[in-house]
C-alpha cells in the first residue's frame, strides 16, 4: 500500500455588504466579504477539506457543523490548526498543498506570500509547501459576476513509519 494520500477540497461562498473579506487567514481591503457561519474563508475551508478527505476523515461540516454556535466567527485558522491534530492522530504528514483561488476582485498576488505564511503557520509548514494561485472567470456566472469567491485545494499526505 502507498504511503501517500490525495486530497480534494473546494469552497464557495457569497459575497456580501458589511462583512471582512477574509482569505487564507488575510484581511484585504475590499468593498464586500464573504457570508459564512465562520469567518468564511474558503481558501482554508477548501485547504481544511482536501486535508480531511486525504486522511478519510468526516469532512469540515462533521468537526464544525454550521448550526452550532460554538462555531460562529470562528477564524478558520483555527480550523487549520484543528485539522492538523487530526491529521497527526492518524499517523500522517503534509508534503504540500496547492491551491486556486476564483475571484473576479480584488487583485490576490499582492496577498499570497502574507496568506502562505499565515497557512503555514497554522499548519507547521513551511511557505515553499503551499501553493497559491488565483484566476478570473471571464465574467461568467456567479464568481464573474462579482457575487461569490471559491477555492479549490488539492494535497498530498504521506503516512509516517
Amino acid at each position: 500500500m502507498s504511503p501517500f494520500r490525495i486530497g480534494f477540497g473546494y469552497d464557495i461562498h457569497k459575497l456580501v455588504e458589511k462583512r471582512p473579506l477574509i482569505l487564507g487567514g488575510v484581511e484585504l481591503p475590499h468593498h464586500k466579504g464573504l457570508l459564512g457561519h465562520s469567518d468564511a474563508d474558503c481558501l482554508s475551508h477548501a485547504i481544511a477539506d482536501a486535508l480531511l478527505g486525504a486522511a478519510g476523515l468526516p469532512d469540515i461540516g462533521h468537526f464544525f457543523p454550521d448550526d452550532n454556535p460554538t462555531y460562529k466567527d470562528i477564524n478558520s485558522q483555527e480550523i487549520l490548526k484543528t485539522v492538523l491534530k487530526e491529521i497527526k492522530k492518524s499517523q500522517l504528514t503534509i508534503v504540500n498543498i496547492d491551491t486556486t483561488i476564483l475571484a473576479e476582485k480584488p487583485k490576490l498576488a499582492p496577498y499570497f506570500e502574507q496568506m502562505k505564511a499565515t497557512i503555514a503557520n497554522s499548519l507547521e509548514l513551511t511557505v515553499y509547501q503551499i501553493g497559491i494561485k488565483a484566476t478570473t472567470t471571464e465574467q461568467i456566472g456567479p464568481i464573474g459576476l462579482e457575487e461569490a469567491i471559491a477555492a479549490y485545494a488539492v494535497c498530498l499526505l504521506e503516512k509516517r513509519p
